[in-house]
């Protein structure tokens, strides 16, 4: 039950003769306060139709609305505002979500189609850090959230297993590696060596011809780069699978750069059969002028492939394996022009479902104002963050309650979602600044939070021992608790926003809210009083906790009982 729609066929009745319902729907506002009612109609869109004063309009409508779903319909000037029936919306909204459970707020608009969503995709032989945590979180989310409105994600790891920096990496482990270094500590030593390179090829340009040479020999299948290559690739993964085990992450497929590395003469030959390739100063190029855009790069002088080409043979193999619906590349922002370049070539050899990939941007995630460079070294390892988030919630666990069961296990949860849901709650675009201690607190916006508002919610239902009866009548009409129902009543709406704009951080903005919401009611009235609508209250504690778990879940959290 929506009250946008129940308001705009209510006034849609009245004025079909000039308004269409659509029309209708988009004219109507929310009001900014609650004394102005829930849903406020403007009637300046029918002064021309009426040849009439708005304010003269909205007093007219008034007399002639059907008034049967609303406490009351207030003009103010042009305004209409309309005040919902408190307790035909709660006993409608507690019964379904009561039925529906965590499917509240499931769609079936996906049919079931497949949508490969590329995320995480860290560089083999360098540690994961802050700066891949976006990433993973972001298409981990979005992947929940488009089942939820009934697609079918297909989450693709989309290793960095491939390019020139392995060229690099057997230059440096050459000159300057050893077996028993990269044996003892792979992602330390590999990334020491990476850095490494980078610091004598500024002294000595020659380093970088090496590398390139090396890349080439990887490329055409030489069995001691190949063997280096396969060596790196196996130790960086077994690092990596510990940090997506403790945030619970996994993949469909770990198909990386590398496996596209036999499909890629495939990619060249279309270009060259629909006569899109030119030669420039012994490169190979696609002209995309017609779009405004700098030529795409597709082969250089020395016959090496680029990272368009995988992508593009990556893009045709999904859509053949996958038949996708729409594919989703969860990539920062800097990689903007080079999704615009792929799309935009994939369009000059006629495919048209190139329309359905999006290139899904995100901000940094800043340490002290400034952006984390592997390159320079400057990085903040993952794995260590979680570690000490985990450590700290178990610090403030402990304050709290020194004697609750599994408190390792509440810890583990509370500290990896805390870092999680600070990631989620922004805006994608926006970059923010990390401060671990900001991130796993129990008041203000943050997951631990939310997770504590559950906590409470799931105590009360327990010290009520409240039972559920889908067939009772759970009715409520007071103020307090219509501020808590309303975030409760627009949840399927709040899924479809954030599955149509690919932000999870509506899904944590609606957590936060509806949890501050809950702790406000229960702070200001006493849900436990035994009177006629003790139950009814404590239905709607119960809707709340399916919801915030259900919220939680669509971002990759769990929501402990007890804390």
């Amino acid at each position: 039950m929506n009250n946008k729609n129940i308001v705009a066929k209510a006034i849609y009745d009245v004025v079909k003769e000039d308004l269409t319902l659509e029309q209708v729907t988009q004219f109507l506002e929310k009001p900014k306060t609650a004394a102005h009612g829930d849903v406020a109609f403007p009637a300046f869109g029918l002064a021309k139709a009426y040849r009439k004063a708005p304010q003269q309009i909205a007093q007219e409508l008034a007399e002639k609305i059907d008034g049967s779903h609303f406490e009351k319909i207030q003009v103010v000037g042009p305004y209409l505002n309309f005040f919902m029936d408190k307790g035909v919306v709660t006993q409608a909204v507690l019964a379904q979500v009561i039925k529906e459970k965590n499917h509240y707020g499931d769609q079936s608009i996906g049919n079931g189609q497949n949508v490969p969503i590329d995320m995480s995709s860290p560089n083999i032989a360098k540690p994961i850090s802050m700066g891949h945590l976006r990433s993973t979180v972001i298409g981990n989310s979005i992947a929940f959230i488009l089942e939820k409105i009934g697609y079918q994600p297909i989450r693709i790891n989309h290793l960095g297993d491939w390019g020139t920096q392995f060229g690099k990496l057997i230059v440096a482990y050459k000159k300057w590696g050893s077996e028993e270094a990269v044996k003892a500590e792979p992602i330390n030593e590999l990334l020491r060596l990476y850095v490494g390179f980078h610091e004598e090829a500024e002294k000595d340009a020659t380093l970088e011809d090496e590398a390139r040479a090396w890349f080439k020999k990887l490329e055409e299948g030489d069995e001691e780069a190949f063997h280096l290559w396969q060596w790196f690739r196996d130790e960086s993964m077994k690092e990596f699978n510990k940090i997506y085990d403790m945030l619970e992450v996994s993949f469909d497929s770990l198909n990386g750069e590398a496996f596209y590395n036999d499909k890629m003469d495939e990619v060249v030959e279309m270009l060259e059969e629909k006569h899109l390739l030119a030669s420039d100063q012994g490169a190979e190029i696609v002209d995309l002028s017609n779009y405004d855009l700098n030529p795409a790069l597709i082969r250089k002088s020395d016959g090496a492939t680029l990272y368009i080409t995988r992508d593009m043979a990556a893009a045709l193999y999904r859509k053949r394996e996958y038949n996708f619906a729409k594919s989703l590349y969860v990539v920062g922002n800097e990689q903007s022009y080079h999704f615009k370049q792929l799309k935009a070539v994939l369009k000059e050899m006629d495919f048209a479902w190139s329309d359905d990939m999006h290139h899904i941007p995100f901000g940094l995630i800043t340490k002290d104002g400034k952006k984390l460079s592997t390159r320079k070294g400057k990085i903040v390892l993952l794995e260590e963050v979680l570690n000490e988030a985990i450590a700290l919630a178990n610090e403030q666990i402990s304050a709290k309650n020194p004697t609750l069961e599994n408190k390792d296990e509440v810890a583990r949860q509370v500290g990896v979602g805390a870092v999680v849901f600070h990631d989620l709650k922004n805006d994608r675009l926006n970059s923010f600044d990390f401060t671990l201690e900001e991130v796993v607190r129990f008041e203000g916006e943050t997951g631990p939070y939310v997770q504590y508002a559950h906590a409470r919610a799931m105590s009360i239902l327990q010290k009520a021992e409240f039972s559920v009866d889908e067939a009772a009548t759970y009715q409520l009409n007071d103020e307090a608790s219509w501020e808590v129902m309303k975030y409760i009543q627009s949840y399927p709406e709040v899924v479809l926003q954030a599955a149509e704009k690919y932000e999870p951080s509506i899904i944590a903005k609606h957590a936060i809210k509806l949890a501050q919401a809950f702790n406000k009611y229960y702070a200001n009235t006493k849900i436990l009083v035994d009177d006629s609508e003790k139950e009814a209250r404590l239905a709607l504690v119960y809707a709340v906790t399916i919801l915030l778990k259900e919220d939680l879940r669509l971002l990759g959290l769990h929501t402990p009982d007890k804390m």
